[in-house]
């Protein structure tokens, strides 16, 4: 017989055998073809997203005495006013929304000013944007409050201007106008509104940018987070990047929940174990694991709703409904719940409340970029589903890439021009290399 010491000397041996035979491949290589497909998803499954999410964004904020929150009951109703008493112009009905062919998706801040530093790393044909190319894109290509255009929401709306900023982007805007860059456009004593959502909805692509390597995708999207975000919202956006970076690395030979749970579970060690968004998590996630049924997510959006923005707790102290902390707890909520079906973790991200447009928004983003373009055609059954982009609806002086047709871009474009810009970052933040004769990135591992 074995003695203890024998037994566990022999898993000791096994797990260090084990570690060694996972870790002796020292890179990692990606089909450029199959990630562009991919890129496709990304784009369409956003877009879906953002637009579903956008009509119940701001109709819930955390008055369930006076105004309850939506429930899955809600779920093909009529919409309700947001918390500035209008509705939205494209669906009364709390519902999926599409854009069918020769329509073009309209460009939104959850998927504009992506497109733009997207844009950015083509023109100046680089790996790493810098500050003052950053100012220049953000100067060139989004409209002050004063030039801004005029806007109709409603065919009998008055007219007005409307530059299609809002809380810390506006004021990072207002201040590279004044002469001042990134990072110090996110310094609390330069913008108050530091701590808002802003940055998770503009820099997740910075994340499918740097496919494998999380650690070049936090180093590439520093400056752009930083324009608007820092201290917990800065983490909260690197979360999120993470998990997009890491979806490539992901092992597929898991279901699609366990892949979502793995990916998190990687981003989540990358928050300080201190911060509020550290146990924001914490505690999502042990309430839907506690939670029997799993289709009860309200449960506990509600208990999101009583520990954080009535008690305040784990040093969170709630004032705004577009705050990053409040939002990531909801974003969270949806995510577990959703366990990777793309319909559902936009269904009820659309139905938790607050800022809805933007946590469905990185989640269609992410699920679409894994399930790939024609995964996410499959999931809603819509075969019509438009390809165009109307940048031209919030920002300005982008190229008409599409002369003949509404809007100036396609997806599908897109997803083909990100893998120009992918390869100089491989080549040039990863040290890798492209294998031209089998189509592949080579990605040394860190």
């Amino acid at each position: 017989m074995k003695t203890m010491f024998q037994i566990v000397s022999i898993i000791i041996i096994i797990c260090a055998s084990d570690y060694v035979a996972a870790n002796q491949s020292s890179e990692i290589k990606l089909s450029r073809s199959e990630y562009q497909t991919k890129l496709h998803g990304f784009w369409l499954g956003q877009n879906i997203a953002n637009w579903t999410g956008l009509i119940t964004e701001m109709d819930k904020v955390g008055t369930p005495e006076t105004m309850p929150f939506y429930t899955d009951k809600d779920w093909g109703s009529k919409d309700l006013k947001a918390m500035w008493g209008e509705y939205v112009p494209h669906s009364d009905t709390i519902d999926f929304y599409f854009e069918q062919q020769n329509t073009p998706w309209g460009a939104d801040d959850d998927t504009d000013i992506e497109y733009m530093y997207l844009y950015l790393h083509e023109l100046h044909q680089t790996s790493k944007l810098t500050a003052i190319q950053i100012q220049a894109g953000w100067l060139k290509h989004i409209y002050s409050e004063q030039d801004a255009p005029l806007f109709k929401k409603f065919p009998e709306s008055k007219p007005q201007k409307e530059n299609f900023l809002w809380e810390s982007n506006q004021q990072a805007r207002i201040l590279m106008a004044q002469g001042m860059l990134p990072p110090a456009t996110s310094e609390p004593k330069n913008n108050t509104k530091y701590m808002m959502i802003d940055a998770q909805l503009t820099t997740e692509i910075f994340g499918l940018l740097a496919p494998i390597r999380a650690d070049v995708a936090l180093n590439i999207a520093h400056l752009p987070i930083r324009v608007s975000a820092k201290n917990e919202a800065e983490w909260i956006s690197e979360f999120y990047i993470v998990m997009h970076s890491l979806a490539s690395k992901v092992d597929s030979n898991l279901s699609i929940q366990q892949q979502t749970q793995w990916l998190a579970k990687q981003a989540r060690a990358q928050l300080p174990n201190h911060s509020y968004p550290a146990k924001m998590y914490d505690f999502v996630w042990h309430s839907y694991q506690q939670n029997k049924d799993k289709n009860n997510w309200e449960k506990t959006r509600d208990e999101v709703y009583q520990k954080y923005q009535i008690e305040h707790s784990d040093g969170y102290e709630y004032k705004d409904p577009f705050e990053a902390g409040i939002n990531f707890s909801a974003s969270l909520v949806s995510l577990f719940y959703g366990q990777g079906d793309i319909k559902r973790t936009i269904q009820i991200g659309s139905l938790t409340g607050w800022d809805s447009d933007n946590p469905t928004a990185t989640w269609g983003g992410l699920l679409g970029f894994m399930i790939g373009y024609q995964g996410v055609v499959d999931a809603f059954n819509q075969q019509n589903l438009s390809d165009t982009y109307w940048i031209h609806r919030t920002r300005r002086n982008f190229p008409d890439r599409t002369i003949n047709q509404l809007g100036e871009d396609t997806l599908s474009a897109l997803a083909k021009r990100s893998i120009s810009v992918i390869d100089r970052i491989v080549i040039e933040q990863m040290s890798g290399t492209i294998d031209s004769e089998n189509d592949q990135w080579v990605i040394p591992l860190k």
